[in-house]
């Protein structure tokens, strides 16, 4: 797995980060953290730990996960969470399916049969069963789980989409356009564990709207 880099967008993650690196010491494959500067806690939590920072310049869940990718230098990434909420070893068969097969991005699913989550309450969950069917609907996306960020794909295909939403709404603007373009995308199994502490960052009205609003846009530029 040395041609792959984990991206992990951090921010107030002290309490899980650390647990969260000792968990992939034994997986061969370069690590990226993006946090802010300002953010000494997390970063002093992990001072023994092998990884590469990068500091966030702007605000917003979508921003550090484009600037990170954009600074990886392997052929393959991975979006990971730092909450220890992701499972490292649903990371062997999501890599071994990519880079086998002519496959461009792999989203994992926790509502695929024998699939689970730990983390998901009723108001995330009927939220993430309608944008999944929004964008099945209009964009035929074929995937099962839309807002649920555990993504492994190719770099380069990445660079090539001009992801330009910098808040929440980067999760569906990253299948939406990756479709758009003819790329391949499959879904992946997977059971998503409790977080390890603090709260989740998404507030689901504000940033349910901030979705809705950006799939709109994204279907009416895709008809023109």
């Amino acid at each position: 797995m040395r041609d792959l880099t984990l991206v992990i967008p951090a921010k107030n993650e002290k309490e899980s980060l650390p647990r969260v690196l000792q968990e992939l010491k034994s997986f061969n494959l370069e690590i990226l953290i993006v946090l802010e500067e300002s953010d000494r806690d997390t970063i002093n939590s992990i001072s023994d730990y092998d990884c590469r920072l990068v500091f966030q310049k702007n605000k917003g869940y979508g921003d550090a996960l484009i600037m990170g990718i954009n600074e990886v230098t392997t052929k393959y990434f991975c979006i990971f969470n730092a909450d220890g909420s992701f499972n490292p070893n649903e990371l062997r068969s999501m890599y071994k399916n990519l880079t086998s097969s002519k496959i461009d991005f792999i989203f994992a699913s926790r509502y695929e049969r024998d699939c689970s989550s730990e983390d998901d309450t009723l108001i995330t969950y009927i939220g993430n069963f309608i944008f999944t069917k929004i964008g099945n609907i209009f964009f035929n996306l074929k995937i099962t789980d839309i807002l649920y960020t555990f993504v492994i794909g190719k770099v380069e295909i990445f660079k090539k989409l001009n992801i330009e939403n910098k808040d929440f709404s980067f999760c569906v603007e990253l299948p939406i356009k990756a479709c758009k373009s003819g790329y391949k995308l499959v879904t992946s199994k997977s059971n998503e564990r409790a977080r390890i502490g603090g709260r989740k960052k998404v507030n689901a009205l504000k940033d349910g709207l901030l979705i809705l609003i950006s799939m709109f846009k994204l279907f009416f530029k895709v008809k023109k």
